[in-house]
């Protein structure tokens, strides 16, 4: 019994460790923050900050940070899923603030790009295969084909596997299946933007489908996902479905 009650306590001490805020985001939530195209997500792990992009314009990420009261000197990982500008540009700006930052990048990235981060006194680690960043935490690795490589990334938590997402031009359902059989454990939550915007109504409930079919408990589209599509993931999760626009903040013990 004390052991079960141990083991307890440490789970929900794992899951209260993980908040999520969307630092940038084109989706609106909190009207005192500005939003823009683009999409950033700090994950405070309570022994260190990680933030998932860094959306495409320096001032207003660091603008929203502010307002957030969160601190760049605070942060300590910056993972950047694709080349893509509007979840690379706020870099340059953020590193400005704090050099102690360790950057991990899809290898894909350009030579140039890599260099600049050098010059500015920062780390970065290109990863190219399935990457342990820190306890609980892995990168998929670089997905997709030549034209678009990009990496998501995964948290192991005791409820499940919660995957973020940049924009899955890999695919989600592809990017869902690969979490899954990386880790081998069920998906608790999908959040992130999907790219949907170009796709019919037929095409997004294939996928809704095809994620109800891999078990993903809650889901949380957002950024490039498009309005109608979320609004169809948001019929189709009901209570399960997560409003993750600008500024708003998740807990994974809630």
């Amino acid at each position: 019994m004390i052991y079960l009650f141990l083991l307890s306590f440490l789970f929900q001490s794992i899951e209260d460790s993980l908040v999520f805020t969307i630092v940038y985001n084109n989706v609106p939530y909190n009207e005192n923050l500005t939003t823009a195209w683009g999409f950033s997500c700090l994950i405070d792990l309570k022994d260190k900050n990680l933030l998932f992009d860094t959306g495409g314009i320096g001032s207003i990420l660091l603008g929203n940070m502010r307002k957030l009261k969160i601190d760049p000197k605070n942060i300590d990982i910056v993972v950047l899923s694709h080349i893509h500008a509007d979840h690379v540009g706020g870099l340059w700006s953020l590193l400005e603030q704090n050099k102690n930052i360790v950057v991990y990048l899809p290898a894909s990235f350009p030579g140039d790009f890599k260099n600049r981060i050098k010059k500015t006194g920062a780390k970065f680690i290109s990863v190219q295969k399935h990457t342990k960043i820190c306890d609980n935490i892995y990168s998929t690795g670089e997905l997709g084909g030549i034209w678009m490589r990009e990496q998501s990334l995964i948290i192991d938590t005791p409820k499940g596997l919660i995957v973020v997402t940049g924009c899955a031009h890999p695919g989600i359902v592809n990017i869902v299946k690969k979490a899954k059989e990386l880790l081998n454990k069920n998906i608790y939550l999908v959040l992130g933007g999907f790219h949907l915007m170009a796709y019919s109504e037929k095409e997004v409930k294939k996928i809704i489908n095809d994620l109800k079919g891999l078990g993903v408990e809650k889901i949380a589209p957002s950024h490039c996902t498009g309005g109608r599509p979320i609004e169809l993931f948001r019929e189709a999760w009901g209570k399960n479905f997560l409003d993750l626009g600008c500024g708003a903040v998740f807990e994974a013990g809630e």
